[in-house]
């Protein structure tokens, strides 16, 4: 997390096989490398040649978990009895 990976966030809407005006949602969640994306894309790619359901459009959003001004360095610790 600390390389800048993130929790990426995709909805996927698509159409069904069978009923090509029937729009359907999927939504897929992985820690991915912004601003490239390089596990998003793969999925879409994956998506494109393996599933049935032609993709009618793609909507993502990427948080950063850990960003550089909320993690600090700890040097010692001391605990209460």
């Amino acid at each position: 997390m600390l390389q800048g990976y993130g929790l990426t966030t995709a909805e996927f809407l698509y159409r069904m096989p069978d009923y090509r005006h029937v729009l359907n949602t999927y939504v897929w969640q992985e820690y991915d490398l912004a601003p490239d994306y390089p596990k998003l894309f793969e999925f879409v790619e994956f998506w494109q040649r393996e599933i049935e359901g032609p993709l009618h459009s793609v909507s993502f959003i990427h948080r950063k978990l850990i960003a550089p001004g909320q993690w600090r360095n700890q040097v010692g610790e001391f605990t209460v009895n």
